[in-house]
């Protein structure tokens, strides 16, 4: 067992509340699992931070005492590699007070800055046990329908990222007779995977590491874990360089797709929390849809199902259930659900609402301009 799967059968149970603190940085499905099982669920803490900021976060305000983290095996020059995970480990290593590696011949070895020495360690086990797979997400006619819009504003030549689930998946499935498209990703999944070996992925037009196939963390099937060992093409770095706005607007039109949980209608943007219980976490959302923004010719979308509970609950609202905001609306930049999509920069408060509205399922949107007008944001006509 790896990661998060672990974590929910060993370490978040029952027989350990009040021996330790978990304090997790993102909650995975298995997280959560666990935790409603847990007689007291505010055991397991959140820490808010954006993904790239979590390097310093942990070897400047946390300092562990202790790192764990999977290699692949030690290369002729005794390093090892950190695979799929380049996130944080090189950084914390260097840090913690005492670092214990497992060593597992099913972890890829990728270059880019994922090399940890064995001088660097203190404890080593070996433990050669098949890496945890994530099924590909399976889009749904409404991902479809969200992704096709999305895809049409994608062209040759723009440097990609994508987050998880049905739509990026679907996007990426539409760029097949697309011509030098670049990445740039805090994700590298199997979707990519495809494109790179069809020549469609080849990072030609990239300013930034032209060529390269950046990733900070990867998660996908065998295949792709085989695709990823000893490729040079695939490189991963640590979230700090890789999720960097600054980094990240370096490659001229850079395109950013992620999801969110809901949108309100000035354009606020919750990723997170459902009614204020943390649901995943803060993650490298906010990084991506500033440096691509700040990218040349960039474009960030926000993609989303216009409903949530079969049909019963509208996901564009007119305010935040929790009041936890991932982007601020200064930040929004497009806004997709299966209804439309729609540009936010540049648009007043009442044109926001207005142009949010109209992209809501369309049993929600005489409520929505009721609620609009009670908060003052458009007018009685």
């Amino acid at each position: 067992m790896h990661g998060s799967e672990a974590l929910e059968q060993n370490l978040l149970v029952e027989d350990l509340i009040g021996r330790f603190t978990p304090r997790c940085l993102f909650l995975s499905g298995h997280d959560r699992k666990a935790i409603k099982q847990l007689s007291d669920k505010h055991w397991v803490e959140f820490v808010p931070s954006a993904f790239h900021q979590v390097g310093r976060l942990l070897t400047q305000h946390i300092e562990p005492d202790c790192f764990m983290v999977t290699v692949s095996p030690m290369d002729k020059h005794g390093y090892f590699s950190l695979g799929t995970n380049a996130d944080y480990g090189a950084s914390v290593i260097r840090k913690a007070k005492k670092v214990i590696v497992e060593v597992n011949r099913y972890m890829p070895r990728t270059f880019g800055e994922c090399s940890v020495h064995i001088s660097e360690i203190d404890h080593l086990i070996e433990a050669d046990t098949p890496l945890s797979e994530v099924a590909e997400a399976q889009a749904s006619e409404t991902d479809w329908a969200i992704a096709r819009q999305v895809a049409a504003y994608i062209q040759d030549g723009d440097t990609l990222q994508m987050g998880v689930g049905g739509v990026p998946s679907a996007v990426l499935q539409q760029l097949e007779n697309h011509k030098d498209l670049g990445l740039h990703s805090e994700l590298f999944c199997p979707a990519m995977v495809r494109l790179i070996a069809k020549g469609v992925i080849n990072g030609r037009r990239k300013r930034l590491m032209q060529h390269k196939h950046v990733f900070t963390l990867a998660l996908g099937d065998h295949e792709m874990y085989e695709f990823m060992d000893d490729n040079p093409s695939i490189v991963g770095f640590p979230a700090s360089w890789v999720n960097n706005p600054n980094i990240i607007r370096q490659n001229p039109n850079m395109v950013s797709v992620n999801s969110a949980i809901e949108v309100d209608i000035t354009g606020q943007i919750n990723a997170e929390t459902i009614k204020g219980t943390p649901f995943s976490g803060t993650g490298g959302q906010l990084d991506f849809v500033r440096g691509a923004f700040a990218s040349e010719g960039g474009r960030s979308f926000i993609a989303l199902h216009s409903t949530a509970k079969d049909g019963t609950l509208s996901r564009i609202v007119p305010q935040l259930a929790g009041g936890t905001v991932t982007d601020t609306r200064m930040d929004a930049h497009f806004v997709v659900t299966e209804y439309g999509c729609v540009e936010l920069k540049g648009l007043s408060l009442a044109q926001r609402a207005k142009a949010l509205i109209g992209i809501a399922h369309p049993q929600f949107r005489e409520q929505l301009e009721t609620q609009a007008r009670e908060l003052g944001l458009i007018g009685c006509h």
